[in-house]
């Protein structure tokens, strides 16, 4: 057996619980991320614009559960086995899921204002479009570090990277706030003028199709905790929280994925219907929308 060094803080019990919840988790998100995308491909009548975004939002979580499937493997071997150059592309990787995944959230709440409110028709064009652009702007935001602006490196138990945190200088700062504008309050207060907007609706025409507030309250629940820790480096050494409570945040949010699984495809009256048709093979049957009066 290779001999390795616990990191500061962590018990061989610690790596051992990390590891199993980073697993647990991506494999329950890998496996309902999967059958959204199957779903999506598999069945003819899924494949239209709006339903485009949800499966984009599927890939971009399938990447982040696959980058804690690789952070939990290397937590039962109690070290980081890829290098350097892994680790970066560990960051890398993990990042671009995060930004698409986010963007995704707010692209869909957008559509389903059109869908409930405005019933304006979606064209393949604008959906590609949006999409492509939303994939370009992660990958360069993503790549922004590994050319100098913010860093890299590995979080507390050193099984997995991300954004170097702790070292709380300018770049770092520049960086981390230009992200918490653009992919987190942009995005978020996009989300809520859209759900504000479609619970009115339901409001008028007494139907409540689905619950509003939670897709914010889901994203606040995983993300929120973590963002606060980032934010926090701006101003102050990170390194003064305890590592285990630094290894937990990001553990949580990893969980994202599954809600999102949860809310966008299982709980999504316009997709639900094609998975359970690629699961049983029943037809899919269209929900019927009432109008504002």
């Amino acid at each position: 057996m290779a001999a390795y060094t616990l990191p500061e803080g962590f018990t061989d019990f610690d790596m051992f619980t990390f590891g199993t919840a980073l697993l647990v988790g991506g494999l329950l998100g890998l496996f309902l991320n999967v059958i959204s995308i199957l779903s999506f491909i598999r069945v003819k009548e899924m494949r239209n614009p709006s339903n485009f975004f949800v499966f984009n939002l599927a890939i971009a979580d399938l990447s982040l559960n696959i980058n804690g499937l690789v952070a939990a493997y290397a937590s039962y071997l109690r070290y980081w086995p890829f290098g350097v150059e892994g680790c970066n592309y560990h960051g890398f990787q993990g990042m671009v899921s995060i930004l698409a995944s986010i963007c995704f959230l707010a692209t869909v709440a957008w559509d389903r204002y059109h869908q409930y409110c405005t019933r304006q028709k979606l064209f393949w064009s604008t959906t590609l479009t949006m999409s492509g652009l939303i994939w370009g702007m992660a990958i360069f935001w993503a790549a922004l570090p590994l050319m100098g602006w913010g860093v890299f490196d590995f979080e507390p138990m050193r099984t997995c990277c991300t954004l170097d945190y702790t070292k709380g200088d300018r770049d770092y700062m520049t960086y981390m706030l230009s992200l918490v504008v653009l992919y987190l309050m942009f995005p978020t207060f996009t989300m809520w003028s859209c759900y504000d907007a479609i619970y009115r609706h339901f409001k008028k025409i007494h139907h409540y199709r689905f619950n509003t507030s939670l897709p914010l309250r889901v994203l606040f629940l995983c993300w929120g905790p973590y963002v606060v820790m980032c934010v926090y480096a701006c101003f102050d050494n990170a390194k003064l929280v305890s590592p285990k409570l630094r290894m937990v945040l990001p553990v949580l949010a990893k969980t994202n994925p599954i809600f999102n699984a949860l809310l966008y495809t299982f709980g999504n009256e316009f997709y639900r219907g094609g998975v359970w048709h690629f699961l049983t093979g029943q037809k899919i049957v269209d929900p019927v929308l009432k109008k504002s009066k």
